[in-house]
């Protein structure tokens, strides 16, 4: 499903861009995300972030207290990996990652 995915850095006055895909728990998907930065990563995923390594380079950043924190399944990221994935997700390449 995400094999054709292309993940953008954009500039924007001069600055890079961080892109990815933010797949929320309730099933929608916003597309080229600003992702810069670890806070921007944070407030996406609503706290620490952890990774999760797929296949062909692609990561998902997720909530590292997801869990703990009994936030709703992710079934679209959870079905990328094979594992229950919660929260809201970032999905991008590891390339896009700082």
């Amino acid at each position: 499903m995400y094999n054709k995915i292309n993940f953008i850095s954009l500039y924007s006055n001069h600055k890079l861009l961080i892109m990815g895909v933010l797949l929320r728990s309730n099933g929608i998907r916003e597309d080229n995300i600003d992702m810069d930065g670890l806070q921007r990563k944070q407030e996406l995923v609503g706290g620490y972030i952890e990774l999760v390594h797929l296949n062909e380079g692609r990561v998902l950043i997720v909530n590292e207290e997801g869990l703990l924190n009994k936030l709703p399944l992710n079934i679209e990221a959870s079905g990328l990996c094979g594992n229950p994935i919660v929260g809201d997700v970032i999905l991008c390449n590891i390339s896009e990652i700082e």
